[in-house]
Protein backbone atom coordinates (compact mmCIF):
# COMPACT_ATOMS: atom_id res chain seq x y z
CA UNK A 1 0.00 0.00 0.00
CA UNK A 2 1.30 3.39 -0.83
CA UNK A 3 1.96 5.87 1.93
CA UNK A 4 -0.76 8.06 0.43
CA UNK A 5 -3.43 5.39 0.85
CA UNK A 6 -2.10 4.60 4.31
CA UNK A 7 -2.39 8.29 5.25
CA UNK A 8 -6.01 8.44 4.13
CA UNK A 9 -6.87 5.11 5.74
CA UNK A 10 -5.25 6.17 9.01
CA UNK A 11 -7.33 9.31 9.32
CA UNK A 12 -10.53 7.62 8.12
CA UNK A 13 -10.09 4.86 10.72
CA UNK A 14 -10.45 7.51 13.41
CA UNK A 15 -14.02 8.16 12.31
CA UNK A 16 -15.07 4.67 11.28
CA UNK A 17 -12.46 1.95 11.31
CA UNK A 18 -14.85 -0.76 10.15
CA UNK A 19 -15.99 1.10 7.04
CA UNK A 20 -12.36 1.89 6.24
CA UNK A 21 -11.36 -1.77 6.46
CA UNK A 22 -14.41 -2.85 4.46
CA UNK A 23 -13.80 -0.42 1.58
CA UNK A 24 -10.10 -1.30 1.43
CA UNK A 25 -11.01 -4.99 1.64
CA UNK A 26 -13.41 -4.71 -1.28
CA UNK A 27 -10.75 -2.84 -3.25
CA UNK A 28 -8.19 -5.56 -2.51
CA UNK A 29 -10.62 -8.43 -3.16
CA UNK A 30 -11.79 -7.08 -6.52
CA UNK A 31 -8.35 -5.93 -7.61
CA UNK A 32 -9.72 -2.41 -7.86
CA UNK A 33 -6.64 -1.04 -6.16
CA UNK A 34 -3.26 -2.66 -5.90
CA UNK A 35 -2.55 -0.29 -3.03
CA UNK A 36 -4.99 -2.03 -0.68
CA UNK A 37 -3.39 -4.84 1.38
CA UNK A 38 -4.45 -8.28 0.16
CA UNK A 39 -5.07 -9.45 3.74
CA UNK A 40 -7.98 -7.00 4.04
CA UNK A 41 -9.75 -8.78 1.18
CA UNK A 42 -10.06 -12.06 3.05
CA UNK A 43 -13.66 -13.21 3.41
CA UNK A 44 -13.70 -13.28 7.21
CA UNK A 45 -12.30 -9.75 7.40
CA UNK A 46 -14.85 -8.46 4.90
CA UNK A 47 -17.71 -10.11 6.80
CA UNK A 48 -16.49 -8.97 10.22
CA UNK A 49 -15.84 -5.40 9.12
CA UNK A 50 -19.22 -5.16 7.39
CA UNK A 51 -21.01 -6.58 10.43
CA UNK A 52 -19.25 -4.15 12.77
CA UNK A 53 -19.95 -1.28 10.38
CA UNK A 54 -23.67 -2.10 10.54
CA UNK A 55 -23.54 -2.24 14.35
CA UNK A 56 -21.69 1.09 14.51
CA UNK A 57 -24.08 2.60 11.95
CA UNK A 58 -26.98 2.17 14.37
CA UNK A 59 -25.14 2.71 17.67
CA UNK A 60 -23.66 5.96 16.36
CA UNK A 61 -27.12 7.52 16.02
CA UNK A 62 -28.16 7.10 19.67
CA UNK A 63 -27.23 10.04 21.94
CA UNK A 64 -24.89 9.12 24.81
CA UNK A 65 -24.62 5.52 23.59
CA UNK A 66 -22.47 6.90 20.78
CA UNK A 67 -20.19 8.55 23.33
CA UNK A 68 -19.81 5.28 25.24
CA UNK A 69 -19.01 3.56 21.92
CA UNK A 70 -16.45 6.29 21.19
CA UNK A 71 -14.86 5.80 24.61
CA UNK A 72 -14.24 2.12 23.86
CA UNK A 73 -13.06 2.96 20.36
CA UNK A 74 -10.43 5.38 21.65
CA UNK A 75 -8.28 2.24 21.74
CA UNK A 76 -9.88 0.27 18.90
CA UNK A 77 -9.69 2.84 16.09
CA UNK A 78 -5.95 3.60 16.41
CA UNK A 79 -5.21 -0.12 16.75
CA UNK A 80 -7.15 -0.88 13.57
CA UNK A 81 -5.28 1.93 11.81
CA UNK A 82 -1.95 0.54 13.08
CA UNK A 83 -2.95 -2.91 11.84
CA UNK A 84 -3.71 -1.45 8.40
CA UNK A 85 -0.26 0.15 8.50
CA UNK A 86 1.36 -3.17 9.39
CA UNK A 87 -0.52 -4.97 6.64
CA UNK A 88 0.35 -2.21 4.21
CA UNK A 89 4.12 -2.01 4.56
CA UNK A 90 5.08 -4.90 6.79
CA UNK A 91 6.01 -5.35 10.40
CA UNK A 92 9.61 -4.26 9.80
CA UNK A 93 8.45 -0.67 9.13
CA UNK A 94 6.90 0.53 12.42
CA UNK A 95 6.64 4.12 11.16
CA UNK A 96 3.61 3.11 9.06
CA UNK A 97 1.67 1.88 12.07
CA UNK A 98 2.62 4.93 14.12
CA UNK A 99 1.60 7.27 11.29
CA UNK A 100 -1.74 5.53 10.77
CA UNK A 101 -2.53 5.36 14.50
CA UNK A 102 -1.62 9.02 15.01
CA UNK A 103 -3.85 10.12 12.15
CA UNK A 104 -6.65 7.94 13.51
CA UNK A 105 -6.33 9.66 16.88
CA UNK A 106 -6.82 13.08 15.27
CA UNK A 107 -10.05 12.03 13.59
CA UNK A 108 -11.26 10.11 16.63
CA UNK A 109 -10.54 12.96 19.05
CA UNK A 110 -12.50 15.45 16.97
CA UNK A 111 -15.36 12.98 16.54
CA UNK A 112 -15.58 12.10 20.23
CA UNK A 113 -15.38 15.67 21.52
CA UNK A 114 -17.85 16.95 18.93
CA UNK A 115 -20.27 14.16 19.77
CA UNK A 116 -20.13 15.06 23.46
CA UNK A 117 -21.08 18.62 22.53
CA UNK A 118 -23.87 17.41 20.25
CA UNK A 119 -25.23 15.18 23.01
CA UNK A 120 -25.70 18.29 25.14
CA UNK A 121 -28.18 19.73 22.64
CA UNK A 122 -31.86 18.93 23.25
CA UNK A 123 -32.85 18.11 19.67
CA UNK A 124 -32.54 14.46 18.59
CA UNK A 125 -31.47 14.70 14.93
CA UNK A 126 -27.98 16.16 15.17
CA UNK A 127 -26.46 12.78 16.10
CA UNK A 128 -27.87 11.17 12.98
CA UNK A 129 -26.70 14.04 10.77
CA UNK A 130 -23.21 13.97 12.31
CA UNK A 131 -22.98 10.19 11.98
CA UNK A 132 -24.11 10.15 8.36
CA UNK A 133 -21.68 12.98 7.57
CA UNK A 134 -18.80 11.07 9.16
CA UNK A 135 -19.67 7.88 7.28
CA UNK A 136 -19.98 9.86 4.04
CA UNK A 137 -16.59 11.48 4.61
CA UNK A 138 -14.96 8.09 5.28
CA UNK A 139 -16.56 6.49 2.24
CA UNK A 140 -15.64 9.41 -0.03
CA UNK A 141 -12.08 9.57 1.27
CA UNK A 142 -11.53 5.83 0.91
CA UNK A 143 -12.96 5.80 -2.62
CA UNK A 144 -10.66 8.71 -3.42
CA UNK A 145 -7.75 6.83 -1.78
CA UNK A 146 -8.13 3.81 -4.04
CA UNK A 147 -8.52 5.93 -7.19
CA UNK A 148 -6.42 9.06 -6.51
CA UNK A 149 -4.20 8.29 -3.50
CA UNK A 150 -2.10 11.47 -3.60
CA UNK A 151 -5.18 13.70 -3.50
CA UNK A 152 -6.67 11.56 -0.71
CA UNK A 153 -3.48 11.94 1.34
CA UNK A 154 -3.57 15.72 1.05
CA UNK A 155 -7.25 15.75 2.00
CA UNK A 156 -6.54 13.47 4.99
CA UNK A 157 -3.72 15.71 6.20
CA UNK A 158 -5.93 18.80 5.92
CA UNK A 159 -8.70 16.94 7.78
CA UNK A 160 -6.21 15.89 10.47
CA UNK A 161 -5.11 19.50 11.01
CA UNK A 162 -8.73 20.66 11.17
CA UNK A 163 -9.52 17.86 13.62
CA UNK A 164 -6.70 18.93 15.93
CA UNK A 165 -8.08 22.47 15.89
CA UNK A 166 -11.65 21.23 16.52
CA UNK A 167 -10.44 19.12 19.43
CA UNK A 168 -8.64 22.07 21.01
CA UNK A 169 -11.71 24.29 20.65
CA UNK A 170 -14.00 21.60 22.07
CA UNK A 171 -11.75 21.03 25.08
CA UNK A 172 -11.69 24.76 25.79
CA UNK A 173 -15.48 24.94 25.55
CA UNK A 174 -15.85 21.89 27.78
CA UNK A 175 -13.50 23.41 30.35
CA UNK A 176 -15.57 26.63 30.39
CA UNK A 177 -18.74 24.59 30.76
CA UNK A 178 -17.35 22.64 33.71
CA UNK A 179 -16.23 25.87 35.40
CA UNK A 180 -19.69 27.37 34.99
CA UNK A 181 -21.29 24.20 36.30
CA UNK A 182 -18.99 24.17 39.33
CA UNK A 183 -19.92 27.80 40.06
CA UNK A 184 -23.62 26.91 39.95
CA UNK A 185 -23.06 23.93 42.26
CA UNK A 186 -21.02 26.08 44.64
CA UNK A 187 -23.75 28.74 44.76
CA UNK A 188 -26.44 26.14 45.42
CA UNK A 189 -24.46 24.49 48.22
CA UNK A 190 -23.99 27.82 50.04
Amino acid sequence: METAVLTAAGWASGLNAYLTVFVLGIAARTGWSGAAPDALGETWILLASFFMFVVEFFVDKIPFVDSAWDAVHTVVRPLVAAWIGTEAVGIDQPWASVLAAGLALTGHSAKATTRLAINASPEPFSNSVASLSEDGAVLALMLLAVTRPEIAAVVAIVFAIVCVLITIVMFKLARRGWRALRRVWAERSD
